[in-house]
């Protein structure tokens, strides 16, 4: 009997590749809070407002792909 799995190899390695990128993003985003006694600017910087958020979407986005990609062989 031949099993066959709903996502074959090439999917299971583009799905993690994916996974990463938004781990990356969400790494991005980390940092240091405001406190009540101390303001941080750095809350606001392109880093976590825009670059960390924008590579995770691209991330969410890669996974999506990784789950529609067809094989060639079927």
């Amino acid at each position: 009997m031949d099993k066959k799995f709903a996502l074959g190899k090439q999917n299971l390695i583009l799905i993690s590749i994916g996974v990463i990128i938004v781990v990356i993003g969400f790494i991005l985003m980390t940092g240091a809070p405001s406190e009540e006694s101390a303001y941080n600017p750095d809350i606001f910087s392109f880093r976590r407002i825009v670059l960390g958020p924008g590579i995770s979407l691209f991330g969410f986005l890669f996974v999506i792909f990784g789950i529609l990609k067809k094989d060639k062989h079927d």
